[in-house]
């Protein structure tokens, strides 16, 4: 499953990711620029770190899991 992972820096400076699963893609850039902007402008949320301040960066991610079988 691909995730869309947006990191930001809070008040003490702290990496902070929040996760969407099944991101659009291709992903449109400038509207990821656009969405984390405005999580910063609306203070939409806060971390142990205090609130959201600058974006740090944004990525997709795919996770592949394979079961291994023990044979219990």
């Amino acid at each position: 499953m691909k995730q869309l992972e947006l990191k930001f820096v809070n008040q003490e400076g702290k990496t902070v990711t929040y996760t969407l699963d099944k991101p659009i893609e291709p992903v449109d850039t400038a509207a990821v620029h656009q969405a984390m902007d405005e999580i910063i402008s609306r203070n939409a949320f806060t971390s142990t770190g205090g609130n959201i301040v600058e974006k740090k960066s944004a990525r997709v991610v795919e996770r592949s899991v394979e079961e291994i079988d023990l044979g219990i």
